[in-house]
Protein backbone atom coordinates (compact mmCIF):
# COMPACT_ATOMS: atom_id res chain seq x y z
CA UNK A 1 0.00 0.00 0.00
CA UNK A 2 1.52 3.40 -0.95
CA UNK A 3 2.52 5.38 1.85
CA UNK A 4 0.18 8.45 1.71
CA UNK A 5 -2.74 6.45 1.88
CA UNK A 6 -1.71 6.56 6.00
CA UNK A 7 -3.37 10.19 5.77
CA UNK A 8 -6.31 9.60 3.11
CA UNK A 9 -8.14 6.16 6.03
CA UNK A 10 -11.31 6.56 3.92
CA UNK A 11 -13.84 4.36 2.96
CA UNK A 12 -14.13 4.83 -1.20
CA UNK A 13 -17.30 4.72 -2.83
CA UNK A 14 -18.72 4.74 -6.22
CA UNK A 15 -21.49 5.82 -8.79
CA UNK A 16 -21.77 4.49 -12.29
CA UNK A 17 -22.92 7.79 -14.52
CA UNK A 18 -23.57 7.55 -18.09
CA UNK A 19 -21.40 5.01 -20.71
CA UNK A 20 -20.15 3.23 -17.80
CA UNK A 21 -17.72 5.53 -16.76
CA UNK A 22 -17.59 5.54 -12.92
CA UNK A 23 -17.16 8.44 -10.22
CA UNK A 24 -15.44 8.03 -6.97
CA UNK A 25 -16.57 9.41 -3.52
CA UNK A 26 -16.66 9.73 -0.15
CA UNK A 27 -19.18 9.59 1.96
CA UNK A 28 -17.97 10.28 5.75
CA UNK A 29 -20.15 10.92 8.98
CA UNK A 30 -23.55 9.97 10.85
CA UNK A 31 -25.81 9.25 7.52
CA UNK A 32 -28.53 11.63 9.63
CA UNK A 33 -25.92 14.37 10.42
CA UNK A 34 -26.43 17.84 8.04
CA UNK A 35 -24.39 17.09 4.78
CA UNK A 36 -21.46 18.79 3.79
CA UNK A 37 -20.28 18.63 0.06
CA UNK A 38 -16.77 19.38 -0.41
CA UNK A 39 -16.01 19.57 -4.28
CA UNK A 40 -12.20 20.23 -5.00
CA UNK A 41 -10.28 21.87 -8.60
CA UNK A 42 -7.37 20.74 -10.38
CA UNK A 43 -4.93 19.42 -9.96
CA UNK A 44 -6.49 18.58 -6.58
CA UNK A 45 -8.71 15.57 -5.83
CA UNK A 46 -10.42 14.45 -2.33
CA UNK A 47 -7.25 13.96 -1.13
CA UNK A 48 -7.02 17.90 -0.59
CA UNK A 49 -9.58 17.93 1.80
CA UNK A 50 -8.51 15.08 3.93
CA UNK A 51 -7.85 16.88 7.60
CA UNK A 52 -10.97 18.80 6.74
CA UNK A 53 -13.19 15.27 6.44
CA UNK A 54 -11.39 14.09 9.48
CA UNK A 55 -12.54 16.79 11.85
CA UNK A 56 -16.51 17.61 10.48
CA UNK A 57 -17.21 13.99 9.90
CA UNK A 58 -17.33 13.88 13.61
CA UNK A 59 -20.76 16.12 13.44
CA UNK A 60 -21.78 15.95 9.77
CA UNK A 61 -22.69 13.38 6.72
CA UNK A 62 -19.07 14.89 4.49
CA UNK A 63 -19.77 14.27 0.93
CA UNK A 64 -16.49 14.74 -0.82
CA UNK A 65 -16.10 13.23 -5.01
CA UNK A 66 -13.98 13.05 -7.60
CA UNK A 67 -14.42 14.70 -10.86
CA UNK A 68 -14.25 12.43 -14.01
CA UNK A 69 -11.07 12.26 -15.05
CA UNK A 70 -9.45 13.23 -11.18
CA UNK A 71 -8.51 11.10 -8.41
CA UNK A 72 -9.74 7.91 -7.98
CA UNK A 73 -12.65 8.58 -10.69
CA UNK A 74 -12.15 6.45 -14.15
CA UNK A 75 -10.03 8.44 -16.80
CA UNK A 76 -12.00 7.93 -20.20
CA UNK A 77 -9.92 9.51 -23.04
CA UNK A 78 -12.89 10.08 -25.19
CA UNK A 79 -14.75 11.97 -22.95
CA UNK A 80 -16.54 15.77 -22.58
CA UNK A 81 -14.43 17.35 -19.92
CA UNK A 82 -16.72 20.29 -19.97
CA UNK A 83 -17.92 22.62 -17.17
CA UNK A 84 -21.29 21.83 -18.23
CA UNK A 85 -20.21 17.75 -17.78
CA UNK A 86 -18.70 18.68 -14.18
CA UNK A 87 -22.22 20.03 -12.95
CA UNK A 88 -24.26 17.79 -14.71
CA UNK A 89 -22.03 14.74 -12.77
CA UNK A 90 -22.33 16.61 -9.11
CA UNK A 91 -25.96 17.11 -9.75
CA UNK A 92 -26.23 13.38 -10.39
CA UNK A 93 -24.53 12.43 -7.14
CA UNK A 94 -26.14 14.39 -5.19
CA UNK A 95 -29.73 14.46 -6.15
CA UNK A 96 -28.93 10.11 -6.31
CA UNK A 97 -27.79 10.68 -2.64
CA UNK A 98 -31.05 12.92 -1.95
CA UNK A 99 -29.13 15.50 0.26
CA UNK A 100 -30.67 18.70 1.52
CA UNK A 101 -29.52 21.99 3.68
CA UNK A 102 -26.25 21.13 2.75
CA UNK A 103 -23.34 23.65 3.15
CA UNK A 104 -20.98 23.44 -0.19
CA UNK A 105 -17.53 23.87 0.24
CA UNK A 106 -16.24 24.86 -2.81
CA UNK A 107 -12.06 25.91 -3.94
CA UNK A 108 -10.75 26.22 -7.21
CA UNK A 109 -12.46 24.98 -10.39
CA UNK A 110 -14.78 23.29 -7.44
CA UNK A 111 -16.13 26.87 -7.24
CA UNK A 112 -18.47 26.93 -10.95
CA UNK A 113 -18.62 23.36 -10.61
CA UNK A 114 -20.68 23.74 -6.98
CA UNK A 115 -22.25 26.73 -7.89
CA UNK A 116 -23.30 25.92 -11.28
CA UNK A 117 -25.59 23.06 -8.78
CA UNK A 118 -26.27 25.38 -6.06
CA UNK A 119 -27.74 27.73 -8.58
CA UNK A 120 -29.54 25.16 -10.20
CA UNK A 121 -30.70 24.38 -7.00
CA UNK A 122 -30.80 26.65 -4.52
CA UNK A 123 -33.39 25.32 -2.40
CA UNK A 124 -31.03 22.22 -1.14
CA UNK A 125 -28.07 24.57 -0.35
CA UNK A 126 -28.61 26.08 3.21
CA UNK A 127 -25.11 27.03 3.76
CA UNK A 128 -21.36 27.78 1.34
CA UNK A 129 -17.59 28.07 2.53
CA UNK A 130 -15.43 29.27 -0.04
CA UNK A 131 -11.60 28.78 -0.76
CA UNK A 132 -9.82 30.29 -3.56
CA UNK A 133 -12.26 30.38 -6.58
CA UNK A 134 -14.38 31.66 -9.19
CA UNK A 135 -18.08 31.28 -10.68
CA UNK A 136 -17.89 34.04 -12.80
CA UNK A 137 -15.42 34.61 -15.58
CA UNK A 138 -12.84 38.06 -15.23
CA UNK A 139 -9.87 38.54 -17.56
CA UNK A 140 -6.71 37.64 -15.73
CA UNK A 141 -5.13 34.66 -16.53
CA UNK A 142 -1.71 34.59 -15.87
CA UNK A 143 0.82 33.67 -18.90
CA UNK A 144 1.59 30.53 -17.27
CA UNK A 145 -2.46 29.32 -17.80
CA UNK A 146 -1.90 31.03 -21.39
CA UNK A 147 1.21 28.61 -21.68
CA UNK A 148 -0.65 25.52 -19.81
CA UNK A 149 -3.63 25.65 -22.62
CA UNK A 150 -1.63 25.50 -25.85
CA UNK A 151 -1.84 22.37 -27.68
CA UNK A 152 1.21 20.87 -28.74
CA UNK A 153 3.79 22.64 -25.68
CA UNK A 154 0.98 22.78 -23.02
CA UNK A 155 -0.63 19.17 -23.42
CA UNK A 156 3.64 17.91 -23.46
CA UNK A 157 4.19 19.55 -20.42
CA UNK A 158 0.86 18.69 -18.69
CA UNK A 159 0.12 15.61 -19.58
CA UNK A 160 4.40 13.81 -20.58
CA UNK A 161 6.00 16.14 -18.04
CA UNK A 162 3.08 16.64 -15.36
CA UNK A 163 4.24 20.34 -15.00
CA UNK A 164 1.34 21.60 -13.41
CA UNK A 165 0.60 19.03 -10.85
CA UNK A 166 4.51 18.77 -9.59
CA UNK A 167 4.09 22.85 -10.30
CA UNK A 168 1.12 23.25 -8.00
CA UNK A 169 2.81 20.77 -5.11
CA UNK A 170 5.67 23.67 -4.79
CA UNK A 171 3.49 26.67 -5.62
CA UNK A 172 0.23 26.32 -3.96
CA UNK A 173 1.16 26.72 -1.06
CA UNK A 174 3.57 29.26 1.08
CA UNK A 175 4.41 27.38 3.91
CA UNK A 176 6.30 24.57 1.82
CA UNK A 177 7.74 22.15 4.77
CA UNK A 178 4.07 20.94 4.56
CA UNK A 179 4.35 19.60 1.39
CA UNK A 180 6.18 16.96 2.33
CA UNK A 181 6.94 14.12 0.00
CA UNK A 182 4.03 11.46 1.87
CA UNK A 183 1.89 14.68 0.83
CA UNK A 184 3.21 15.31 -2.79
CA UNK A 185 2.49 11.58 -3.33
CA UNK A 186 -1.11 11.93 -2.43
CA UNK A 187 -1.71 14.81 -4.74
CA UNK A 188 0.52 13.29 -7.61
CA UNK A 189 -0.88 9.43 -7.33
CA UNK A 190 -3.90 9.48 -9.38
CA UNK A 191 -1.81 11.56 -12.40
CA UNK A 192 1.26 9.04 -12.70
CA UNK A 193 0.65 8.66 -16.39
CA UNK A 194 0.28 10.27 -20.13
CA UNK A 195 -3.73 8.83 -19.92
CA UNK A 196 -4.01 9.69 -15.84
CA UNK A 197 -3.82 13.56 -16.49
CA UNK A 198 -6.26 13.99 -19.42
CA UNK A 199 -8.64 16.15 -16.96
CA UNK A 200 -5.38 18.06 -15.73
CA UNK A 201 -4.90 19.05 -19.26
CA UNK A 202 -8.84 19.56 -20.09
CA UNK A 203 -9.61 21.40 -17.68
CA UNK A 204 -7.02 23.83 -18.33
CA UNK A 205 -8.33 24.08 -21.95
CA UNK A 206 -11.75 24.40 -20.77
CA UNK A 207 -10.80 28.13 -19.23
CA UNK A 208 -12.94 30.12 -21.24
CA UNK A 209 -10.51 33.03 -22.13
CA UNK A 210 -12.46 33.87 -25.40
CA UNK A 211 -16.15 35.13 -25.82
CA UNK A 212 -16.96 32.56 -28.07
CA UNK A 213 -15.35 29.62 -25.72
CA UNK A 214 -18.38 27.21 -24.92
CA UNK A 215 -17.96 27.39 -21.27
CA UNK A 216 -17.88 31.19 -21.17
CA UNK A 217 -21.90 31.18 -21.83
CA UNK A 218 -21.65 28.31 -18.61
CA UNK A 219 -20.07 30.64 -15.89
CA UNK A 220 -22.21 33.24 -17.36
CA UNK A 221 -25.08 32.09 -16.60
CA UNK A 222 -23.60 30.72 -13.04
CA UNK A 223 -22.90 34.01 -12.20
CA UNK A 224 -26.21 35.84 -13.09
CA UNK A 225 -27.97 33.21 -10.97
CA UNK A 226 -25.61 33.70 -8.11
CA UNK A 227 -27.91 36.46 -6.55
CA UNK A 228 -29.93 33.44 -5.81
CA UNK A 229 -27.36 32.45 -3.06
CA UNK A 230 -26.44 35.87 -2.26
CA UNK A 231 -28.50 35.48 1.38
CA UNK A 232 -27.22 31.94 2.34
CA UNK A 233 -24.48 32.63 5.47
CA UNK A 234 -20.92 32.37 3.70
CA UNK A 235 -17.71 31.88 4.76
CA UNK A 236 -14.77 32.82 2.66
CA UNK A 237 -11.32 31.65 3.66
CA UNK A 238 -9.02 32.85 1.36
CA UNK A 239 -4.97 32.44 0.89
CA UNK A 240 -3.44 36.08 0.11
CA UNK A 241 -0.75 34.82 -1.74
CA UNK A 242 -2.39 33.41 -4.50
CA UNK A 243 -0.84 34.59 -7.72
CA UNK A 244 -4.44 32.97 -9.85
CA UNK A 245 -6.62 33.69 -7.56
CA UNK A 246 -5.54 36.73 -6.71
CA UNK A 247 -7.18 38.90 -3.64
CA UNK A 248 -7.55 41.80 -5.52
CA UNK A 249 -9.94 40.80 -8.35
CA UNK A 250 -11.51 37.53 -7.12
CA UNK A 251 -11.82 38.10 -3.44
CA UNK A 252 -13.35 41.39 -4.58
CA UNK A 253 -15.68 39.55 -7.20
CA UNK A 254 -17.29 37.50 -4.01
CA UNK A 255 -18.00 40.62 -1.94
CA UNK A 256 -19.38 42.14 -4.70
CA UNK A 257 -21.83 39.51 -5.51
CA UNK A 258 -22.05 38.29 -1.71
CA UNK A 259 -21.82 40.71 0.39
CA UNK A 260 -22.78 39.56 3.47
CA UNK A 261 -20.14 37.14 3.37
CA UNK A 262 -17.90 36.90 6.23
CA UNK A 263 -14.51 36.88 5.36
CA UNK A 264 -11.14 35.93 6.38
CA UNK A 265 -8.25 36.49 5.18
CA UNK A 266 -4.49 34.49 5.51
CA UNK A 267 -2.16 36.80 4.53
CA UNK A 268 0.43 33.14 5.14
CA UNK A 269 -1.43 30.85 2.43
CA UNK A 270 -1.59 30.82 -1.10
CA UNK A 271 -3.50 29.01 -3.59
CA UNK A 272 -3.79 25.45 -1.23
CA UNK A 273 -5.13 27.61 1.53
CA UNK A 274 -6.68 24.62 3.41
CA UNK A 275 -2.82 22.68 3.06
CA UNK A 276 -1.10 26.17 4.36
CA UNK A 277 -3.77 26.80 6.85
CA UNK A 278 -6.13 23.90 8.29
CA UNK A 279 -5.78 23.90 11.89
CA UNK A 280 -6.85 27.70 11.68
CA UNK A 281 -9.65 27.37 8.95
CA UNK A 282 -11.08 23.80 10.65
CA UNK A 283 -12.36 25.60 14.00
CA UNK A 284 -13.77 28.89 11.90
CA UNK A 285 -15.91 26.28 9.63
CA UNK A 286 -16.37 24.19 12.73
CA UNK A 287 -17.94 27.56 14.44
CA UNK A 288 -19.96 29.03 10.66
CA UNK A 289 -21.43 25.70 10.92
CA UNK A 290 -23.34 26.18 14.56
CA UNK A 291 -23.78 29.70 13.57
CA UNK A 292 -27.39 31.33 12.63
CA UNK A 293 -26.24 33.97 10.19
CA UNK A 294 -22.98 35.44 8.95
CA UNK A 295 -20.21 37.06 11.18
CA UNK A 296 -18.42 40.29 10.96
CA UNK A 297 -15.24 40.15 8.15
CA UNK A 298 -11.69 39.50 10.11
CA UNK A 299 -8.12 38.93 8.85
CA UNK A 300 -6.89 35.42 10.28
Amino acid sequence: MDDWRTLYPFTSRYLTLAKDVRLHYLDEGPRDAPPVVMVHGNPTWSFYYRTLISGLSQTHRVIVPDHIGCGLSDKPQDYPYTLEQHIHNLETLLLQLDLHDMTLVLHDWGGAIGMGYGTRHPERVARLVLFNTAAFYLPKVPWVLHLARSRVLGETLLRGLNAFALGASFLGLQHRKRMTSQVRAGYLAPYDSWANRVAVYRFVRDIPVTATHPTRETINEIDARLPLLAERPTLICWGARDFIFTTSDFLAGWQQRLPKAQVVVFEDAGHYVVEDAHERILPRIQSFLTESGPAPSSNG
